[in-house]
């Protein structure tokens, strides 16, 4: 996938060393993009299957080769000076978990404030195994009004591959079902860690 390739509701970085470091990064190891970035300016990157630290690394290549404006949440607590001002840079949005708003609102409102905005979150919510899926990244689309995107890393064929956008039904066990069917468990570095 080229950077002339991806529409223009993507969010974009314009920086030229980011994508000169990730490009290197990719090639150094071997992996590309695969699949189409959506003509959507606002929804979730539902990323998985995610069971290395490698996962964490390989899509912030991927961020930076593109050139593509990828937004993360991370705990407020964490965006202390100066790490807070790197981190926002790189695309952390802070959040409060014992908010009374709820991180779901605190997200939503997020959504609303931003023109184009892509929140890459992984589903399983960490690299260890799970019985199953968290669900938060259905609730914050519902309540943005967004589509979920999802896109894999395949350690089979080193391909960054971006899906179709899925509409959501509004149905918590269908759509949760449809997102995790467009994942292979042998698609993750470490396939017997996969969650649910």
């Amino acid at each position: 996938m080229h950077t002339e390739e991806i529409p223009s509701a993507i969010p974009r970085t314009h920086s030229k060393i980011g994508r000169f470091i990730g490009r290197n990064f990719l090639s150094l190891f071997g992996w590309r993009v695969a699949g189409a970035f959506p003509d959507h300016p606002k929804f979730v990157a539902a990323v998985a299957p995610h069971t290395s630290n490698w996962d964490f690394i390989i899509a912030i290549a991927v961020k930076l080769a593109l050139g593509i404006e990828i937004k993360f949440l991370g705990k407020h607590t964490i965006f202390f000076w100066p790490l807070g001002v790197l981190l926002r840079k790189w695309g952390g949005i802070a959040v409060e978990r014992s908010s009374k708003h709820g991180l779901v609102s605190q997200v939503a409102d997020v959504f609303k404030q931003e023109k184009k905005l892509i929140l890459g979150i992984a589903p399983e919510g960490t690299r260890k195994r799970t019985a199953e899926w968290k669900t938060g990244f259905l609730h914050i689309a519902y309540a943005a009004n967004v589509p979920v995107v999802p896109m894999a890393l395949d350690f089979r064929t080193k391909e960054f591959v971006v899906m179709d956008a899925i509409t959501l039904t509004g149905e918590i066990e269908t759509d949760l079902a449809n997102v995790k069917a467009c994942f292979a468990k042998d698609m993750a570095k470490y396939p017997a860690d996969v969650s649910g």
